[in-house]
């Protein structure tokens, strides 16, 4: 573990708080929006002829456009269309010396069209829970975030901030502390854990009512962790496994120390079947297990050799300390050979190939970036809709990739009666796009406006919380030349 740098909350800190993060509630009119596409997610089509009315941030009414209705305020949307707005499933606002360099980019997060974001753990738990908790009263501008708070791990884990326990009472009062902390989930890894209090902290977990995601050990297979109660898998890497014939096998010598967990690795890139793979898959659907693919992730480092991101636009919004934690994953693979760059990119196409099995055994797949300042060029926000540009490129339609990242992100969280949808009696979260999303996914990017809690937030006010975000930037690179 490398030694953590306490951090300074200076005058910059303040400033930038004032400035560009905090807000005071205001009292919401009622809006009726009318000359809209209405994107209906549940059944994916289109549906026309309607007008909308929202009171204190819900709605209240769908009527047909000739009726009648009475609103403090009208919108005319021009023919766009209407949808709900996105959720990221997985992302990360990560690192004790970025604690002002993350709080920047919430804003972005809305103007780029996503209301709500599962944050799943990261050393930055106690900030992220205070943003949590201004974002709900309103105090601060940003995304609804569904935090983990700490993730457990096992002692001397490779990451910084984890929950490190050692032993089953450890673990326990590990989830005292979340539970005092109001955690929206339980988050897990297996880089230092063991087996058998990996199974148990999943147990646990469940036990006490909580959602569990989690990577998968190499010492446990994917059954025995579904058994324990886990309720969603994060990355796709660790889904392929169930086409291995062997698997429970695998996890077994691990788990008993005939093999090492370099070794399972290569065992498991060996002898993929689909058809068993299709069987885990149909396993994890009647189970109700979720799968967090996070492709873009494996998409980035991939095709490092061949994209250049020196010019991206979406730059000017992270600073160059935030910047200079991609360099770790650019300088560990600068060095690979034409066929390991190849290989790489087989192993990203395999995982992408596998989207449409798990659609087709009923897997319920959720949308998440992955985000986070250790995530080479997997940017804030936007990271989602590369994400989702991925998943059709892979083969699902643009219909199934917008209820992954609306209505299943909140049926997840146990809130698809609030949010998710276009229905009477849900949050009036909206967003408003210039292009069809059901013809082209790309179209989630082609963003005109969005209503916030039944707020209308026209896309000058989108294009001033970039600015002011790219401002910040600037002013936070400055203020520590030098230091």
């Amino acid at each position: 573990m490398r030694t953590l740098k306490p951090v300074l909350f200076s005058p910059l800190t303040l400033t930038l708080s004032l400035t560009l993060g905090l807000m005071t509630p205001s009292q919401a009119e009622s809006l009726k929006l009318t000359n809209f596409q209405m994107v209906d997610v549940e059944q994916g089509r289109l549906v026309q002829g309607k007008q909308l009315l929202i009171e204190d941030g819900r709605i209240v009414r769908i009527a047909p456009a000739n009726e009648v209705m009475q609103a403090d305020s009208s919108k005319d949307l021009g023919g766009q269309y209407l949808l709900p707005s996105l959720w990221d499933m997985h992302v990360h606002f990560e690192g004790r010396e970025l604690v002002e360099d993350n709080a920047i980019l919430l804003p972005l997060y809305l103007a780029y069209g996503i209301t709500a974001v599962r944050e799943a753990a990261s050393d930055l738990a106690p900030e992220v829970m205070v943003w949590r908790q201004q974002i709900a009263e309103g105090k601060r501008i940003g995304p609804r975030i569904f935090s983990a708070g700490q993730k457990f791990e096992g002692i001397d884990s490779l990451w910084n901030g984890d929950m490190e326990v050692g032993d089953e009472a450890a673990m326990k009062r590990g989830m005292d502390k979340l539970a005092a902390m109001k955690v929206d989930f339980i988050k897990i890894t297996e880089n230092t854990m063991t087996p058998d209090l990996y199974l148990k902290t999943v147990a646990e977990g469940h036990r006490r009512g909580y959602r569990i995601s989690s990577h998968i050990p190499y010492g446990v297979s994917i059954k025995a962790a579904v058994d324990a109660g886990l309720s969603s898998i994060e990355h796709e890497s660790y889904v392929m496994r169930l086409g291995h014939r062997d698997e429970a096998t695998i996890a077994a010598q691990v788990r008993a120390g005939k093999l090492t967990a370099k070794e399972a690795s290569a065992r498991y890139r060996e002898g993929f079947e689909q058809q068993m793979a299709d069987k885990g898959y149909r396993m994890l659907a009647a189970k109700g297990v979720a799968v967090t693919p996070t492709l873009i992730g494996g998409y980035q480092l991939a095709n490092l050799d061949t994209n250049d991101h020196s010019q991206d636009d979406y730059l000017r919004y992270l600073t160059t300390a935030f910047t200079d934690k991609y360099r770790w994953r650019i300088e560990r693979m600068g060095e690979q050979t034409t066929e390991q760059w190849q290989a790489r990119k087989l192993r990203f196409q395999g995982e992408a190939n596998q989207l449409p099995h798990l659609e087709a055994a009923g897997v319920m797949l959720l949308a998440g970036s992955d985000s986070a300042a250790l995530n080479t060029y997997v940017y804030p926000a936007e990271g989602l809709h590369n994400e989702l540009q991925l998943w059709q490129d892979a083969g699902l339609s643009p219909a199934r990739i917008l209820r992954a990242a609306t209505l299943d992100g909140a049926k997840f969280m146990g809130l698809d009666q609030e949010y998710g949808s276009i229905a009477i009696g849900k949050r009036a979260d909206l967003l408003i796009l210039n292009a069809n999303p059901l013809a082209d996914i790309a179209a989630t990017m082609k963003i005109d406006s969005l209503i916030l809690a039944g707020e209308y937030h026209d896309k000058a006010q989108l294009e001033r919380w970039k600015a002011e975000t790219a401002a910040a930037v600037q002013i936070l690179n400055t203020g520590r030349q030098g230091l």
